[in-house]
C-alpha cells in the first residue's frame, strides 16, 4: 500500500537545514500529493503534470525559505495554483506552446466566434474580481466546485454563491447589454 501521509515534521525540518538526503526524500514523498493537487486544479492532463513538475523544482530550490514546517502543504498548494493559474492565462491569450491545434473553420465562422467571444470577455471583465475568478475557475477552465473553493479560500457555499452571481450578471448582460 503507497504512503498517503505528507512527509514527517522533522524530514521538513531537516531539509529546511539544508540536508541533501532529507531534501530528495522530502520532494519524493511529496510527488504523489503534489500531482493529486495539480489534478484536481489545472484544466489539462498535460497542464497539471508540468505544474507539479514546477512545484516539486521551487520545493527543491527552495525549501529552506519555508519559515514553518507545518506550512509545507499549504506552500506546495498555493504553488500548484498559481502554475495552474499561470498556464490556464497562457492558454487564454493563445500561448501556441499551450493551445492544441485546432480543426479547420471558415471564415465566417470564425468571425462570428470572434464576435461572440468578445461579446462574452467584455461581459466578464465587467464582472467584480472575486466572481471572475470563480466563474473562470469554474466555467472556463473546467475545475470541480470543491477545488475553486479550496483554492481561492472559500467556503463551498459562498463559492456557488459568487459562481451563481457571476453567471447572472454575465446573462443579463449578454441579454440586454
Amino acid at each position: 500500500m503507497a504512503e498517503t501521509s505528507w512527509p514527517r515534521e522533522s524530514l521538513i525540518v531537516a531539509a529546511q537545514g539544508g540536508d541533501a538526503a532529507a531534501i530528495a526524500a522530502l520532494v519524493s514523498g511529496s510527488h504523489p500529493h503534489v500531482q493529486r493537487f495539480a489534478r484536481t486544479l489545472c484544466a489539462t492532463p498535460e497542464d497539471a503534470e508540468d505544474s507539479a513538475q514546477e512545484a516539486l523544482i521551487i520545493l527543491y530550490r527552495k525549501i529552506g525559505t519555508l519559515r514553518a514546517s507545518g506550512a509545507l502543504v499549504s506552500w506546495m498548494f498555493r504553488i500548484v495554483r498559481n502554475e495552474c493559474l499561470r498556464r490556464a492565462r497562457q492558454a487564454l491569450r493563445g500561448d501556441p506552446e499551450l493551445v492544441p491545434p485546432e480543426t479547420t473553420v471558415s471564415a465566417e465562422d470564425d468571425v462570428l466566434q470572434r464576435l461572440e467571444a468578445e461579446r462574452v470577455a467584455a461581459a466578464v471583465a465587467q464582472l467584480p474580481a472575486d466572481q471572475r475568478r470563480v466563474l473562470i475557475m469554474r466555467d472556463v477552465q473546467g475545475y470541480p466546485g470543491k477545488a475553486v473553493a479550496d483554492a481561492l479560500g472559500l467556503s463551498t457555499p459562498a463559492m456557488k454563491s459568487r459562481l451563481h452571481r457571476a453567471r447572472t450578471t454575465v446573462r443579463e448582460l449578454l441579454l440586454h447589454g
